[in-house]
């Protein structure tokens, strides 16, 4: 392959760059379990799927070996990583903590239009019952980055995005198995909440919302214990 090669349709040439689109997109696969953990995993085989030389392999390999998606083993290979239960649990507690944060600020002055945002999003996932689980946390995603946006607490998010990796794995995990509606419900309340100016209903609905997890994960872990660490 030579190192000269073009972009494949999956990565094109815009003003993200080739490692960012290739980082983006393998992480998405390590998150959906496309990837699944333990699967072997090379930047010779990743540059010719992509079409793209191995050095934008390689510098994607290393952004998702420092979030802990990727092992590197020594004289055996680089591998998906399996999901580390310390690192769900610390990023759980650290965006219940920001985000019961936001949720109070915004309720403390409702804003009528983001309030009407949020409400059509719930709408959006709504729609996206019995579809795919990619979808679902695609907009759930996107609900939770608009409260942190609303709440001008845009770098505290994406303090949150870069270590809650592993949460998000558990996440796709659950919503697989669990029913959605119950978490576009919980959705709903933390909305009214904000809605209505009930600071203590916004902050308990987050609470309870990003507690889920708690329940989840050990059955989760139970009928894929390959998958932990």
């Amino acid at each position: 392959m030579s190192d000269h090669a073009s972009p494949s349709v999956l990565l094109q040439p815009q003003r993200i760059s080739v490692v960012d689109q290739l980082y983006a997109a393998l992480r998405a696969a390590i998150i959906d379990n496309a990837l699944s953990p333990g699967t072997r995993i090379s930047e010779a085989e990743v540059a010719q799927q992509y079409g793209i030389s191995r050095q934008p392999v390689r510098e994607a390999f290393i952004t998702l070996a420092n979030e802990g998606l990727l092992e590197v083993r020594p004289q055996r290979g680089t591998f998906v990583a399996k999901i580390s239960l310390s690192d769900v649990m610390d990023a759980r507690f650290v965006r219940e903590a920001v985000e019961a944060d936001i949720v109070k600020l915004l309720a403390q002055t409702p804003d009528t239009a983001l309030v009407a945002d949020l409400r059509a999003q719930l709408v959006r996932q709504q729609d996206l019952v019995g579809g795919s689980a990619r979808d679902f946390m695609e907009a759930d995603e996107i609900f939770h980055r608009t409260l942190a946006e609303g709440a001008d607490k845009g770098k505290a998010w994406r303090t949150v995005v870069e270590m809650k990796a592993q949460m998000d794995r558990v996440r796709f995990l659950s919503s697989m198995k669990f029913p959605v509606d119950r978490l576009i419900d919980q959705h709903r309340e933390v909305v009214e909440g904000i809605a209505t100016g009930d600071v203590a209903r916004a902050e308990r609905s987050m609470r309870l919302h990003l507690q889920g997890i708690l329940t989840d994960l050990p059955l989760i872990k139970q009928e894929r214990p390959e998958y932990f660490l």
